[in-house]
């Protein structure tokens, strides 16, 4: 039985109510977006820099993937994905739902534990469509799905089956779809980049973040009206910034960069409704609010634009999303629960998204039983005191688009890849990686921008590093517990490099 810091959340949980929790993950948005972390920011994040000064900002708190799909399995799973059957890249809005019917989520283990759960946004995490044919988007939109929100935990959910450039292009409401479509759209040219496929005929693609937003909001106000005395868990999944990058009107141009800002400064003010109506309901001092992001800033954001205005959204790290490099997966993390946490704080502790769940149980004083949350680690104790002494993870395993994997220990970082895994030079395949050293190894405390590979000076590191990621496959946790079930995937071309490193023991 592993997982979790049961004293410290047992002192919480017995001085005060559990806590509301309203936890906003916006969409494709890097650590340097937030005015807040990145004095070079080039626009203005107000709402969010409120929650910097009134919370504690975690400046090494990562998504455990480069891209959405296996980001948002693993924030509600405290699993990575990798462990079942999404080994790279990302779902479409037609795929077969991802997590397995006994796997337990976060919106689970709370709902067990008396709090009502509702999810916004997008799910991203496939859902099982009644199919009607054998083509991709055969399906019979009248009947309901399973598979999602509402079959993983929640009571309710309002959202979009995948990204917003993805079809189907319709509102899902509980489990099933809100129209029927019967037409369809074209692809759409850049700035706001949709693939083609059916929409339904309540469905404006720059509605969807007001959209999202009301519901949030009515959901609040509902709740408040009927004298729900339940803690509850909000889930608002932002399917921005990430394309198609369609600010309303009120924000387009406002930030005098590119649409992109603007769709960042959008994404703040969407923080800024909510804070306001937590003050409004009087829900504000029992609410643990949390803001980070999937993954890091994509690409086509044109991030060479960005630069013309002194503009990085990775803020000085190597790379963005998609990558193994730290712009991949390094993201905003602020935690604001006033009077709780302490305010104007920051945190240079390593965390996870994955690490959500298991701080959610030491936050009711209870453990997590030991087949669920394998891979997430409290880290309540540091929040609540405002120091990063005391217990921590020991290990964190990143993972790319293309599957690749790094791990990090402390201040050192191997990627078991010569490549970026991702989008940005040197790419997979490409002929510079194949003159590059095998494995890839940054000292972040003297190189945080992994400009330097040392794997060749620190063999021995690389040999230990490399044997501990191996160990975490095959062990099926990387806390401490009994082994889970580990399935070998033939063929996971990604770690052929598991036969060079021998298996220490997982303690």
């Amino acid at each position: 039985m592993a997982v979790g810091m049961g004293l410290f959340g047992s002192a919480a949980a017995a001085s005060a109510p559990p806590p509301n929790i309203l936890y906003i993950l916006a969409d494709d948005m890097g650590i340097g977006d937030v005015s807040g972390l990145n004095a070079k920011c080039a626009w203005k994040t107000p709402s969010i820099d409120r929650l910097v000064r009134e919370g504690r900002a975690f400046t090494d708190a990562h998504s455990a993937s480069g891209v959405c799909s296996p980001s948002r399995y693993t924030l509600l799973t405290g699993r990575y994905s990798w462990r079942g059957k999404l080994k790279s890249s990302v779902l479409h809005g037609y795929d077969r739902a991802l997590i397995e019917t006994n796997r337990m989520t976060v919106a689970d283990y709370l709902r067990q534990n008396g709090y009502a759960t509702a999810m916004v946004g997008k799910w991203h995490l496939g859902v099982d469509w009644v199919r009607t044919g054998t083509n991709v988007d055969a399906v019979d939109f009248s009947k309901p799905f399973r598979g999602g929100p509402v079959d993983h935990g929640f009571d309710s959910y309002f959202g979009i089956s995948a990204s917003l450039d993805m079809p189907p292009y319709v509102y899902l409401v509980d489990d099933r779809s809100s129209t029927v479509p019967t037409s369809r759209i074209g692809d759409s040219p850049k700035p706001a980049m949709w693939r083609a496929g059916y929409i339904g005929s309540d469905f404006r693609h720059a509605e969807v973040q007001p959209r999202f937003l009301e519901r949030s909001l009515d959901w609040l106000k509902q709740r408040k009206a009927a004298g729900d005395s339940k803690p509850f868990f909000l889930y608002l999944a932002l399917a921005s910034p990430h394309t198609p990058i369609v600010p309303t009107a009120n924000f387009a141009g406002k930030t005098h960069t590119n649409p992109y800002g603007d769709f960042v400064t959008e994404v703040d003010s969407v923080v800024g409704r909510l804070l306001e109506s937590l003050d409004q309901l009087g829900l504000a001092s029992n609410t643990l609010v949390v803001f980070t992001a999937d993954n890091g800033c994509a690409p086509v954001v044109d991030l060479q634009a960005l630069a013309r205005f002194g503009h990085d959204p990775s803020a000085g790290f190597r790379g963005h999303k998609a990558d193994l490099f730290e712009g991949g997966h390094r993201v905003p993390f602020v935690v604001r629960w006033p009077g709780r946490v302490p305010a104007g704080t920051r945190s240079a502790m390593t965390i996870g998204h994955l690490d959500l769940l298991a701080t959610c149980a030491d936050l009711l004083g209870k453990q997590l039983p030991d087949h669920i949350g394998e891979d997430s680690v409290s880290f309540l104790p540091q929040l609540l005191r405002g120091d990063d002494a005391g217990p921590s993870r020991e290990s964190l395993v990143h993972q790319s688009n293309n599957g690749s994997f790094a791990i990090r220990q402390g201040e050192w970082k191997l990627l078991l890849t010569p490549d970026s895994g991702g989008w940005s030079e040197p790419k997979p395949g490409s002929p510079e990686s194949k003159t590059l050293p095998r494995f890839q190894l940054y000292h972040l405390a003297t190189d945080p921008a992994e400009t330097r590979n040392v794997a060749d000076q620190h063999p021995d590191r690389v040999a230990r590093m490399g044997a501990r990621m191996k160990a975490l496959i095959e062990n099926g946790r990387t806390t401490p517990g009994r082994r889970q079930p580990y399935v070998e995937a033939d063929p996971w071309p990604q770690t052929a490099w598991r036969t060079e490193f021998g298996t220490p023991s997982l303690k």
